[in-house]
């Protein structure tokens, strides 16, 4: 999908499984790379993308997204449910890469905003969340995918 400086961002398959496996015990999210498989597998084939950062060997980011139709808005919403990168090789810009990577997907979804879902505690996923242009709208941020207009 999209290259920089021997970075590929590129769709996740069911071969990465214990790439992201190795990734999210790294970022404190421990799964167990047989379930990812099959998670990565339904994420594939449903309304969303799965999107990995891979350099010289496993997955040094990984982005998930989601998106749906609602009666609020003309055009689907995306959702990031997911955007981790390895605490090795933060500071890097992969974090904007992915971003950059999952709002294209988004768009080409015809999705009109994307939400950036944050838990409890994540406060330096919020803060990259308002540095990258996501607007505090209480529990979900959300950034225009297309400019007003």
């Amino acid at each position: 999908m999209a290259s920089r400086y021997g970075l590929e961002i590129r769709a996740a398959t069911g071969g990465d499984a214990a790439g992201i496996a190795d990734l999210l015990r790294a970022c404190g999210h421990p799964v167990a790379a047989e379930a990812l498989a099959e998670r990565i597998e339904a994420l594939r084939h449903g309304p969303g993308a799965i999107l990995v950062a891979v350099e010289w060997g496993p997955p040094s980011g990984l982005v998930v997204l989601h998106w749906y139709p609602s009666l609020a808005a003309n055009l689907p919403t995306a959702q990031l449910t997911t955007l981790l990168v390895a605490p090795d090789a933060r500071r890097r810009g992969i974090g904007r890469l992915l971003l950059k990577a999952a709002s294209q997907a988004a768009r080409s979804a015809g999705c009109g905003d994307l939400q950036l879902i944050t838990g409890p505690g994540q406060t330096d996923l919020q803060a990259f969340g308002a540095a990258t242009g996501f607007l505090d709208q209480g529990a979900v941020s959300v950034r225009p995918l297309r400019k007003k207009g």
